[in-house]
Formats: structure tokens, C-alpha cells, sequence
């Protein structure tokens, strides 16, 4: 998984050096900050996800916008964002709440075209991996542990697509990322094989980014 990391990582940096190298001298790259918060899910094809599952979060990192034309860039970014679900569980011996929290390395890869000066669409790609990960859980009683990250798939990968507002040098925005990769590795126990969890992340981020130059 981490040589597939490794090679998004690279396509990531080639296609940035070379919307560099193709861009219009009169159009200026941008570069800033940016941060938001996350509102998460595990999509499954067994289980509908519903609102109540959302597991919230934040994201936060660096991002470039390299134009090739007067309306339309590339936007790469890097950024250290959160994933999950949260479950709750409700029996006669009680209640319980359980989060599942994944934490990772995303490197999103967008096209964005400037529909007015101000307002811009934004869809691509994106190539992340899980650095950490743990459950939690509140209710009947309360626990904390670590996840190996080596039962889960360190690599995912999916697309993206969101809308944005500028007022320079403060912009705003939504993005939805739809994972393409099951969370969970196949494993196989007593002679049954299965995935846990096997479904794929879901997010809605709302974020705030700064211009630096």
C-alpha cells in the first residue's frame, strides 16, 4: 500500500511542475493555507448511511492554485484531514455510543474553473493515507483504543468536487469526497473471510482558506 501511496504522491508532484511550466505568464499562482471541519461517514453496501452515523472532524493544510488559462487551474493541495462513522447502540442493558476515527494524509488533485470572479467549481481526485486510527466509546461504558492500522487499508483513494467563493484573500467553500476503496482489508478467520469495516468514506467539508501571496 505504501508504494501505491508513493506513486499518487509522485503523479501528484508531476502534474504540479508541469501546470507550472504550462501556465500563462500574465496569470499569477496563488498559494495560502486552509482549514475546515469534516462532517464523515462509512458508506456500505449493506447499510444505508444515515445523518446519524456523522461523525464530525477537521481538516487543515496547504494548497496551490497553478492556472493554464484565465479560467481554468490546477489545485493540488496537502492536508491532514479526519474520516469516521459513529454508531449508537440502544438495549436493555443500555446505551452505547462507538466512534470510529481515522486520521489522514490526503493529497487532492482538482481541476478549477472560474465560472464568475468571484465563484468556481471545483472536481478531481484525491490520494490519501491512514496515519492513525482508534475507537472509542461513551455510554454503558466508556473505552479508548488504538486500531492497527495494518487490518486496514493505509491507502484510499476517490473523488472530489466542491464549489468555492473568493474574496481575496479569504475564500470559502464545500467539497464532497467519495472514497473508492473499501476501509477495511479482507481477512480471513476460522475459514470465513470478511472485511471490517466494509465500507468506504464519505465526507462533506466546509473550509476556509487564506491567500499568502
Amino acid at each position: 500500500m505504501q508504494s501505491k501511496f508513493l506513486f499518487a504522491l509522485a503523479f501528484f508532484m508531476t502534474a504540479t511542475f508541469g501546470a507550472l511550466h504550462a501556465q500563462d505568464d500574465n496569470v499569477t499562482t496563488e498559494f495560502g493555507v486552509k482549514g475546515g471541519f469534516n462532517m464523515s461517514n462509512f458508506l456500505s453496501d449493506d447499510d444505508e448511511a444515515t445523518d446519524e452515523n456523522i461523525l464530525y472532524g477537521f481538516n487543515a493544510g496547504v494548497y496551490a492554485t497553478l492556472p493554464i488559462s484565465d479560467f481554468v487551474a490546477i489545485q493540488p493541495e496537502v492536508l491532514f484531514t479526519t474520516r469516521g462513522s459513529e454508531l449508537e447502540y440502544n438495549s436493555d442493558l443500555g446505551s452505547q455510543k462507538v466512534k470510529f476515527k481515522l486520521n489522514y494524509i490526503e493529497v487532492p488533485l482538482l481541476v478549477r474553473v472560474n465560472i464568475t470572479k468571484n465563484f468556481n467549481l471545483q472536481a478531481g481526485g484525491y490520494a490519501s493515507y491512514l496515519v492513525s486510527s482508534k475507537v472509542t466509546g461513551e455510554g454503558s461504558f466508556d473505552f479508548e483504543e488504538d486500531i492497527d492500522t495494518d487490518d486496514l487499508n493505509k491507502f484510499d483513494a476517490g473523488i472530489a468536487a466542491g464549489v468555492g467563493v473568493d474574496f481575496s484573500p479569504i475564500s470559502i467553500g464545500v467539497r464532497y469526497n467519495y472514497g473508492l476503496t473499501t476501509i477495511g482489508k479482507e481477512r480471513t478467520v476460522a475459514g470465513e473471510t470478511f472485511r471490517s469495516p466494509d465500507a468506504k468514506n464519505s465526507n462533506l467539508s466546509v473550509y476556509l482558506s487564506y491567500r499568502l501571496n
